[in-house]
């Protein structure tokens, strides 16, 4: 049985990742291949506990970081690896390359921890393509003051700390151009719709 592939979504909040990641899920479903749409913290029953702590909770960035790989962990271990090995095809909105940008770029979290992590927890697991949404943290604040609820985060961490995580992001993609695709998500819906399907299309 062929193995499926791991395409992973990132992007600071307000870049439009899940409208997009919806619609490349029903491009692949298109094309009659079985497809999990997940996320991180989250994707099982223990990582959306942790989820609900992460979101609910106000703590340091080592222990945010530690939960983070331990919920990780866990849904790779229960999710992502069977699904991929019984040949469907995992989308995940966020995965490693979230932490790096957030807790050691947003937070200033030392990064040679989160390898030494990553390695202990992944080992070689990386996913076969990962789709940055790249935008301006002030278009995306201006995105996130339109949304109810939404204003507030963005507001509370400022548009400094996005732009740190934007540049996190930018020098992981970067430092590995084979996994990852950068588009403009500053661009019109159909224009990041039609990136992203010329980019998987070779898969399908």
């Amino acid at each position: 049985m062929t193995r499926g592939r791991f395409i992973t979504i990132e992007g600071i909040d307000g870049a439009g990742k899940s409208t997009q990641s919806m619609k490349l899920e029903e491009l692949i479903a298109s094309r009659g291949i079985r497809v999990r749409h997940t996320r991180e913290p989250g994707g099982t029953p223990a990582g959306e506990r942790v989820r609900e702590l992460l979101l609910s909770s106000d703590m340091g960035p080592t222990a945010e970081t530690l939960l983070f790989f331990a919920s990780r962990a866990e849904h790779v271990e229960k999710l992502i690896r069977p699904a991929l090995e019984a040949g469907e095809w995992v989308l995940s909105d966020r995965f490693t390359d979230a932490t790096y940008a957030y807790q050691v770029g947003g937070k200033g979290f030392p990064g040679e921890r989160v390898e030494e992590l990553e390695r202990w927890t992944l080992g070689d697991f990386a996913p076969d393509l990962t789709i940055l949404f790249d935008i301006d943290p002030a278009i995306a604040a201006a995105r996130l003051a339109a949304r109810a609820g939404d204003k507030d985060r963005f507001e509370r961490m400022g548009v400094d700390f996005f732009t740190r995580v934007r540049e996190a992001y930018l020098t992981r993609a970067r430092a590995c151009p084979e996994r990852f695709l950068i588009v403009d998500a500053a661009g019109s819906p159909e224009d990041v719709t039609a990136e992203i399907a010329a980019k998987v299309a070779p898969w399908l």
